[in-house]
Parts: C-alpha cells; structure tokens; sequence
C-alpha cells in the first residue's frame, strides 16, 4: 500500500480523526499570530489547524496528501463560516515559494524518514519571511512507552539536539519537552511525550 493509499484510507472513514478542534500547542500560541499574516499548515489532515488559523484571521493554504482529508478541511472551513486554500501534495516534491509566509505550522508529520525530514525543515526555512514564526510540535523519544500514536521508529522521533541543530540558523528557538494527557479526536488519546518548538527566521 503506497502513502497515499494508507492516507486516503484512513480519512475514508466517518468523523474527523483529530476532531475538530485545534491543536492545543497551537491554540496555546495563538497570541502569537495576527490577522492577515500568510500562513502555511503542513500536512494539515482534516483541517483543524488550518480552520483555526483562518477563524484568527490569517490568509491560510493547508497542504497534505491525501485529497479526502482536504475536502473533509474544506468543509470544516465552511461549517465555521471561514476560507482556506488548499493544495493536494507531497511535502518532499511540492515547490515551497522562497520567503513566502509568516507562520508555517507543524504538527505531528513524523511519517517522514530521517533525510526527507531534514529537506522538509530546509523548506520550511526557506518558505519563511525574513522574521518569520515557526510553531512546531511532535512526538518526543519517550513516546515509545506511551504507544498513544505517532510513529514507532526511534529516529523518527524528536529530541531537543535534533531540532536546535535543524534550526540553529534561526534568529530564536525556544524547545520544551514534556509529558501530557493528549485528548484530540480518536487518534491522539492518552499520555504523550511531546517537544515542541517556537522558532523566529
């Protein structure tokens, strides 16, 4: 079974996945953001993040791979009376616009192998404003022992060295690393082991 296909089947099915709701790194930063800033949702699934981001006000393209789980976004978008852009991609293959957006968002795409997630971080880098924000979240080493989602594969996982090196050549970062009870639709349930990262370019 390609990604695509394991993708597609898994939105196939009824409901949203990771609920409706946005996730809550994000929606805890959302002081961070302001109406009218460009911002890119990568590998937004079903639209929660995206949506959420476009009722703040921000002009939003969410991008993923699987074609249901954008038009299960788009739907969301109108069930909230807001507009997103969308576009049906593989991160590794899309052509990131250079020093395009203000905010790109990054939750939980750790499906990616080790040298396709340095590439992708490349890109983010890239696809930022001078000034630019980067929120990302993922699953920390210490998820292993949850089995509460995520991948299975240690060096798919995040750690505080591998993110401060990815973006050492950012103007800041800030990483926290922590435990906590996730509760986000279906998949993400249960305690988590979590890193996330504020970034300025």
């Amino acid at each position: 079974m390609s990604e695509l296909e394991r993708w597609e089947s898994r939105y196939s099915a009824p409901g949203y996945h990771f609920g409706k709701e946005p996730n809550a790194f994000l929606k805890s930063h959302a002081h961070l953001l302001k109406a009218g800033w460009k911002a890119l949702a990568i590998a937004d699934g079903e639209g929660r993040n995206g949506v959420f981001l476009a009722e703040l006000g921000l002009d939003v393209l969410a991008i993923d791979l699987s074609p249901t789980a954008l038009a299960k976004s788009l739907a969301l978008a109108r069930e909230r009376g807001v507009t997103i852009k969308t576009v049906q991609a593989d991160l590794e293959s899309w052509s990131w616009p250079a020093d395009t957006f203000d905010v790109v968002v990054a939750i939980f795409f750790q499906f990616c192998a080790p040298a396709a997630r340095q590439t992708i971080f490349n890109n983010i880098k890239r696809t930022l404003k001078p000034g630019g924000l980067l929120l990302l979240e993922g699953y920390g080493l210490g998820q292993l022992q949850y089995k509460s989602g995520g991948p299975s594969e240690p060096d798919r996982l995040y750690t505080r060295a591998l993110l401060e090196e990815a973006f050492a050549d950012f103007s800041s970062i800030d990483i926290k690393e922590y435990d906590v009870e996730l509760n986000e639709g279906m998949r993400h349930v249960g305690m988590a082991s979590l890193v996330d990262l504020v970034g300025r370019k």
